[in-house]
């Protein structure tokens, strides 16, 4: 097994990228041709505090700007496509663990529909949310080393973690020999991250620590003796990304403008399967 360290090695420069959200600070993308993947440089040591802003969306229920609108608008849209997603696959016992959950709104979608649920958020914020929604959570992994799933879901999480191989490590023990690991990432081959360059939000440096591709998820899954089994498109995502992208570009909400961006960038995708966000289903070989 490879350690962390060799994601590093013989990077070369690719972008460099400001944190619109919180700081202000600028970051070096950096590319390992390899694993075909972009590495945020330097990662902070305080990362956590990179979190705490009422504009990083997912750890609250905001709805007072146009992005918080919009968003929770997809969010609704989108949580029944997944509950239709994991209905699709044959369990044991409809066991799921939902990693970044969140303020847990997915998990309340799935309880709702059978299935026995569990949760991992390390944010403080996000679990009194979800638990005003009798949906309690866990802080980390370790809290539930001693179960294993049908079912392991991270929507838009990987990209955000630190220790990256011992965490595919970990997610592995905790799937079921037969069971289905989903993961959601960012796509940097899509149309709109190549448009809007160093502006494109899904970049969102220094929270994202990496930048996934097909070729990345793959070779490093097989790592661990994973296979991609499917790959789903994520399509609203290109809107809403366009949407931010836009306002980090021009300093102005052009919301015809972002929406025009992200049609086109899934109409290209429609022939090369590079969306803005992928959804990777995993299973054991």
């Amino acid at each position: 097994m490879i350690t962390e360290k060799e994601f590093y090695k013989n990077l070369k420069p690719f972008l460099n990228c400001i944190d619109y959200t919180v700081s202000e600070e600028s970051y070096e993308v950096m590319k390992n041709e390899a694993y075909d993947m972009l590495v945020t440089s330097p990662v902070p040591n305080n990362l956590d505090k990179y979190y705490l802003s009422e504009n990083y969306i997912s750890h609250t229920d905001s709805k007072k700007s146009l992005f918080d609108k919009v968003y929770q608008i997809v969010k609704n849209h989108t949580l029944k496509k997944k509950l239709k997603l994991i209905n699709s696959f044959k369990t044991e016992e409809k066991t799921i663990l939902d990693v970044g959950a969140g303020t847990g709104d997915f998990l309340k979608v799935c309880k709702n529909g059978g299935w026995k649920i569990t949760g991992v958020e390390p944010s403080d914020k996000a679990r009194e949310f979800a638990e005003s929604k009798s949906i309690i959570l866990h802080e980390n992994l370790t809290q539930v080393e001693n179960n294993q799933f049908d079912v392991i879901t991270l929507w838009h999480v990987l990209e955000h973690i630190p220790n990256l191989v011992e965490y595919i490590e970990q997610l592995k023990k905790l799937l079921k020999p037969n069971g289905v690991l989903i993961i959601a990432v960012p796509n940097h081959k899509s149309f709109d991250a190549k448009h809007y360059k160093e502006f494109w939000a899904a970049y969102d440096v220094p929270r994202h620590l990496w930048h996934f591709s097909k070729t990345a998820i793959s070779k490093l899954f097989s790592l661990v003796d994973m296979n991609v089994e499917k790959i789903l498109p994520m399509k609203f995502d290109s809107y809403y990304v366009s949407l931010l992208s836009e306002k980090y570009k021009t300093k102005k909400s052009q919301p015809i403008k972002a929406f025009l961006v992200g049609l086109q960038s899934n109409l290209k995708a429609k022939s090369n399967g590079e969306y803005s966000s992928l959804i990777y289903i995993l299973k054991n070989k």
